[in-house]
């Protein structure tokens, strides 16, 4: 299969897809009004919530969405071929992830830029908030620790890497001095900090940087086995233990400082900065794709799975849970991009338009890991690494980054530089995305503060440490730095879950206003049935296998789905008998 043909039939749905779908619900289902008073205007406070020029925030939305999900996911659900991945991936972005994407950002927007979690209250019903807020504070607990795991991996295994990621947090911060109180403009500090920073990815390979094990720990009873006996390495595998809990450690000093920070200081800035770089990463993987042509090795549909993987349908729609559509978009949107957006029409450029940014990474992950990567370790090579599930799915980060350094080299750039670059922009964005994830965390402890009464954790620093504080916990708490990881097989479910809930939350609403709701419901209906199937296939596997860390979290996140969806249903009655649970359906702040 010619990845040019893939490539060409997913770009160009995506134009149709905002040209004419998202023009479509802008106009006859949202009815974006450019004259309403957003909160950034209303509550402006230079910290939280500040007004952004749309391009800006675009770049601070799409970068704190677009983490390594969207690349880890597809490049493990290829596993039962590239058709499947494919069609979840453009029809999912098209008419599942941006539609809920946009929904949230404007429905947030309308409702003083409140989390969906505390919207649920007043559209769903009192007892809704507390069990969405809790949905969403493991969603969020699990993503801060996991994000802070995988950088530290990808810190070991390319220390090339540290100099420009770590260097991108100084160019961030000149940035927004120079944005936000030179008012220089945009353009010349974006270019260059590109620039700069492609100096730095240039310099990393001459000056890589490893961590030294600061924890010294001995090799543990697993290791030794592994090692077979041999124990200079097992040693070696404790040290690197030792150097993941160094790094996580430091990425949480790192997320609290920068959670609290005025968001245009640090976030806004760091996140444009890195939007460019996304841009060109998919730019270098489209010319290369283009000028070399990479055949896609992959079968449409892998009839000979492995005897460990899963059967597609329905874990197909929870593997890639970003890139398609993920709740976590919908905490982003309702939780940081509400307080930024200037004007109520640029919701559709910064959700919907985000989203499709994330599918265009999705569908080059796609191509990355069946063409690219193939062409790095050879049809056989390919096929092994594909052979096993585990293996895919623990190796599915590092197939990208090989695959587009391969694609990269075609068009002349050096490998080792290539492979450096992927790996700049994979930290980059995890990074990002736990940056958005710390603060959003803050928020959320913070509603809970308010909801129990309990002033003390209202305070932004006294959250910030807690949420820094449990997240760290879960992190290194567990598998000696590893911790997130093994409650990981539950982001999926727990992401798609939170998606279709953040879409129950806009349907509720728009049938207050008593407008069409085909658009959220389809989606809703098929989100929440696929991730119910899902959860209980898994939850049987959990009882079968005694994993009974994973069954007792996972069922308990099952209790509060079906508790909350019962709380829609009867919202639902109630609104179709004609029965409000909103006060002013259009929100306030004109």
């Amino acid at each position: 299969m010619s990845s040019i043909a893939l490539l060409v039939v997913g770009l160009l749905a995506f134009l149709a897809g905002y040209q004419i779908y998202s023009k479509y619900i802008a106009r006859h289902i949202y009815r974006l009004d450019p004259d309403f008073r957003t909160p950034a205007h209303e509550f402006e406070d230079g910290v939280d919530f500040v007004p952004t020029n749309k391009h800006v925030l675009f770049g601070h939305h799409f970068t704190s969405v677009a983490g390594a999900a969207p690349i880890v996911g597809p490049a493990i659900a290829v596993i039962w071929g590239w058709l499947p991945a494919f069609l979840w991936v453009v029809l999912g972005t098209v008419f599942a992830g941006a539609v809920h994407d946009f929904g949230t950002l404007w429905i947030s927007t309308r409702h003083k830029a409140n989390s969906v979690g505390t919207l649920a209250e007043s559209i769903v019903g009192g007892r809704a908030r507390v069990l969405f807020l809790l949905i969403i504070f493991f969603l969020l607990l699990l993503v801060n620790a996991v994000f802070a795991v995988v950088i530290a991996n990808l810190f070991i295994a390319s220390p090339g890497a540290v100099l420009p990621v770590w260097g991108t947090l100084v160019v961030a911060v000149v940035v927004g001095i120079l944005i936000y109180r030179s008012r220089m403009g945009i353009l010349w500090p974006s270019l260059g900090a590109l620039l700069v920073i492609y100096v730095l990815i240039w310099l990393g390979q001459y000056a890589p940087f490893e961590l030294p094990d600061l924890i010294g720990f001995a090799p543990s009873g697993a290791q030794l086995t592994a090692a077979q006996g041999d124990a200079s390495v097992a040693a070696a595998a404790a040290q690197v233990d030792g150097m993941r809990i160094g790094w996580v450690i430091i990425l949480f000093v790192y997320a609290f400082f920068a959670s609290v920070l005025p968001v245009w200081l640090l976030l806004q800035p760091r996140d444009y900065i890195n939007s460019h770089q996304l841009f060109v990463a998919l730019g270098i993987i489209s010319v290369g794709i283009l000028v070399a042509n990479p055949q896609v090795i992959a079968p449409a549909i892998n009839h000979d799975l492995p005897s460990d993987a899963p059967n597609w349908f329905p874990l197909l729609f929870i593997t890639i849970a970003c890139g398609a559509i993920s709740g976590f978009h919908g905490l982003v949107a309702s939780g940081t991009s509400a307080k930024q957006l200037n004007k109520e029409t640029d919701a559709r450029y910064v959700g919907y338009g985000g989203m499709l940014g994330e599918g265009t990474l999705a569908l080059t992950s796609i191509l990355a890991a069946t063409a690219g990567f193939a062409l790095y370790v050879g049809v056989d090579g390919w096929h092994e690494h594909y052979g096993s599930w585990a293996k895919a799915s623990s190796g599915a980060t590092m197939a990208f980054v090989n695959g587009v350094g391969v694609i990269a080299e075609g068009i002349g750039i050096p490998h080792a530089v290539a492979t450096i670059f992927a790996a700049v922009v994979v930290i980059s964005f995890a990074a990002t995305t736990m940056d958005t994830g710390m603060r959003l965390q803050r928020y959320i402890i913070a509603e809970l503060g308010v909801e129990y009464r309990v002033r003390l954790v209202q305070n932004r620093w006294v959250a910030t440490l807690i949420a820094v504080a449990c997240c760290g916990a879960l992190a290194v708490g567990l598998d000696r730095g590893a911790g997130g990881m093994r409650l990981w097989p539950l982001f999926g479910t727990t992401n798609q879950l939170t998606a279709g809930l953040s879409l129950l939350v806009v349907t509720l609403f728009l049938l207050k206003l008593r407008r069409p709701v085909w658009v959220t419901v389809i989606p809703m209906v098929f989100l929440l049935f696929m991730t119910t199937w899902a959860m209980v296939l898994n939850l049987i596997r959990y009882f079968t296998e005694s994993h009974m860390l994973l069954l007792g979290v996972g069922g308990l996140i099952f209790v509060l789905e079906l508790w909350l969806m019962f709380e829609g249903a009867a919202a639902l009655r109630g609104v179709l008998a004609g029965r409000g649970v909103i006060g002013d359906a259009e929100g306030s702040g004109r």
